[in-house]
């Protein structure tokens, strides 16, 4: 079952149950996944739409954030909320140790000098993590080891 309509099906069942919060966060998954079609004119694939839920949940940790800085709690717990939704559209994370074992790989593989080869790293390491693995933390570990 493709991403769209999983979404489609999932929202349905939101609006029967009369679950707002829900309602709300998948009809913006699927505004989102129909935008990107109509830009692309074809239909996506799921790659592409892990892509836009990625996106859409690194919104939402970014407003937590700010919301949180700025002494709204009200909202850094809807928009929490809304991250738990959309996270279950996206492929399973891997754990920092599972990201370690496979940087070790890579770092086998391409036996980096120094800082300077941070981008060759990073790119290879992306290529075989995809969306397992969030980039921010990949970095972080990469940066670490240089």
């Amino acid at each position: 079952m493709s991403l769209s309509s999983l979404v489609a099906s999932d929202l349905t069942a939101a609006l029967k149950a009369h679950d707002e919060l829900t309602t709300s966060c998948l009809r913006l998954i699927k505004n989102a996944l129909q935008n990107k079609e109509k830009d692309l004119r074809r239909p996506l694939g799921d790659d592409e739409g892990v892509a836009i839920l990625k996106s859409l949940a690194k919104q939402r940790r970014e407003s937590i954030e700010k919301f949180t800085a700025g002494h709204r709690q009200d909202l850094a717990d809807k928009e929490a909320a809304e991250l738990v939704i959309i996270e279950r559209y996206l492929p399973t994370q891997l754990d920092e140790a599972q990201i370690n074992a496979i940087l070790d790989e890579v770092f086998q593989e391409l036996q980096p000098q120094g800082p300077k080869d941070n981008g060759r790293v990073m790119k290879a390491a992306m290529a075989r993590l995809g969306a397992q693995a969030d980039g921010k933390l990949v970095s972080a570990l990469v940066r670490q080891r240089l």
